[in-house]
């Protein structure tokens, strides 16, 4: 029950702004449980009327009885209406406020999930979140009506009463056992279906590249398995599930049966009148169904604690850490940053960063080169607070990131990588996502530093054309080009290109390497890239060598200090 409670007032913060709404649904439901009270008692009349050949009394009453019909539905009507609007809103703020909880994720809770834990999480679980105060308020009503009837058979006969109490309590405690094992089930088939749904979300999102591996009938292979494994799983619930339904069904039978036989007894002993018998055999079917309604809310509060305890994990980071910004505010980056005595392993793995040292001087750029697995983009991701260091601190402008807040950071620094990711949505709101009042003339700028505009512009819609998931119908180098307009468009102090260019062919890298030279002297800049040429004029570069900075110094300078660089440089050289 405590349980209970916390997650209703958890579900509440969600739902109390629609307050006047849930009371008017709450009248309608109990106008809703005084007509399914009194429905059974004047069809009984109506009954009693027609063979007792009573037409008068019969037309009235089954006029009252139509007038109340008519007014169900309307209360119907009114019930449906408000229940559907409480649900949406709860629905959209619960999504909502979870969808910033997870992006407020470390990055290395989200690397060690797929993205079927928060899809399911996201669409289904907060879905039965935002049920709950209908599902109550519905199942509630029912109850308090089937108890009202159950009452009113208590005071028309007390043997029918006891008779009917013995057979809901027997059917009570299989209707309890099924929930429970249900309840247990669907938190092993939630589980695994998370697993089948990220499996399903990587087979579409890799799907180009599983073509080109010729890979299909072994990706089908592992579909089929995890789709049928959880088949079975969910039919498996669903046969036992049957079992319990067949059993309590076969004792509803009986128990109806016997209810029969007691009217008939009791009315050949004169304890009880043909009227009254009537009136019973109404009442019985809803007296019967406070076991239906029971199990039901039981199963439906059970399955809500479930879900609440799901999406508590990801919002109070009982599994899932989030990210941990500090205090302290900065108006405006200069722009310089330091690494000092940086050590870093993902995932308590071998060090990919091992005591590194360096310092980066505002509106200075610094290119950052050596063999894949260096370090190079861990250091970017660092800088952006995508990973906490296992020791040492960097600064920003003199200060620990560790107390910077989340503005600070995100806001200050941009990054290119060398995958960027596409939006699935126009070119246009792709750039306005980093700016929210971006302007045509801004718009049309960023995209011809980044050598995009005259693609853009031979395109049917221009720059409102939807560019397909992950940026699927362009090609590899216009994604990078988009990537960097966007980057072009945030125009922050310190900018991050890893790879950015690697996509492009000659002449587009030549021009974009123009405009990133333009940027130079004005903002912080740092670049990742295998092509050497492309980072000759750097104010400095850095060479990393496993996780540990083996020389720095201009481009003549580690030509003639740094074998390593020295051999890297000749390679490129002689393609």
């Amino acid at each position: 029950m405590k349980e209970l409670w916390n997650n209703l007032k958890f579900a509440w913060k969600y739902a109390k702004d629609q307050k006047i709404r849930l009371i008017f649904y709450i009248l309608f439901n109990c106008v809703a449980v005084a007509i399914s009270i009194g429905v059974p008692i004047i069809s009984a009349q109506v009954i009693i009327n027609l063979t007792n050949s009573k037409f008068t009394q019969l037309l009235i009453m089954s006029a009252i009885l139509m007038g109340v019909e008519v007014l169900r539905n309307f209360v119907n009507f009114a019930t449906a209406y408000f229940s559907q609007v409480i649900y949406r809103e709860t629905f959209t703020k619960i999504q909502s406020d979870l969808g910033k909880e997870i992006l407020r994720l470390e990055n290395k809770s989200l690397d060690e999930n797929s993205s079927g834990v928060f899809i399911q999480r996201l669409t289904n679980d907060t879905g039965r979140i935002a049920e709950i105060f209908n599902v109550l308020n519905m199942h509630l009503s029912n109850i308090i009506t089937d108890v009202g009837i159950f009452g009113a058979v208590f005071i028309i006969n007390k043997i029918a009463f006891f008779y009917l109490a013995f057979m809901v309590f027997i059917i009570y405690i299989v209707e309890k056992k099924r929930v429970n094992y249900i309840t247990e089930q669907d938190k092993i088939y939630r589980k695994e279906h998370e697993k089948t749904a990220g499996f399903v979300g990587e087979l579409v999102r890799g799907a180009r590249d599983i073509k080109m591996l010729s890979a299909e009938d072994s990706f089908m292979r592992e579909l089929k398995k995890k789709v049928t494994n959880l088949n079975n799983f969910r039919y498996s619930i669903s046969s036992e599930d049957r079992k319990y339904n067949l059993l309590r069904d076969c004792l509803y039978d009986l128990f109806n049966g016997g209810m029969i036989f007691l009217l008939v007894f009791l009315i050949i002993d004169d304890n009880l009148a043909v009227a009254s018998a009537l009136v019973i055999h109404n009442y019985m079917g809803r007296v019967t169904s406070i076991v239906s309604f029971v199990s039901m809310l039981l199963e439906r509060v059970k399955d809500f604690n479930l879900s609440s305890s799901r999406i508590f994990s990801i919002i109070k980071g009982e599994d899932f850490k989030k990210e941990h910004f500090g205090k302290k505010h900065l108006d405006k980056v200069e722009g310089d940053f330091e690494f000092k005595n940086v050590t870093f392993a993902y995932n308590d793995g071998e060090k990919v960063l091992d005591d590194i040292s360096f310092k980066v001087n505002a509106n200075e750029t610094v290119a950052f080169v050596g063999k894949s697995g260096a370090g190079k983009s861990t250091i970017f991701s660092l800088l952006c607070k995508m990973y906490d260091v296992n020791s040492g601190i960097i600064t920003i402008d003199g200060e620990d990131i560790n107390t910077l807040d989340r503005e600070s950071i995100r806001d200050n620094i941009t990054i290119i990588s060398q995958n960027p990711y596409i939006f699935n949505m126009s070119i246009r709101d792709n750039l306005k996502l980093v700016k929210d009042n971006l302007t045509d003339e801004e718009m049309f700028e960023a995209c011809r530093m980044a050598c995009l505009d005259e693609f853009i512009e031979k395109l049917p819609d221009g720059y409102d054309t939807v560019v397909g998931e992950g940026g699927v119908n362009l090609s590899g180098g216009q994604r990078q080009r988009l990537a960097i307009a966007r980057a072009f468009v945030q125009k922050t102090e310190i900018i991050l290109f890893d790879e950015a260019t690697s996509a492009l062919d000659n002449e587009t890298q030549e021009a974009i390497q123009e405009a990133i030279n333009n940027l130079q002297k004005d903002y912080t800049i740092m670049i990742i890239a295998h092509r050497l040429s492309t980072v000759v004029n750097s104010d400095r570069i850095l060479f990393l060598n496993e996780g540990k900075i083996e020389a720095m110094g201009t481009h003549k300078e580690l030509l003639k200090k740094c074998e390593n660089y020295k051999h890297l440089y000749e390679a490129e050289m002689e393609k």
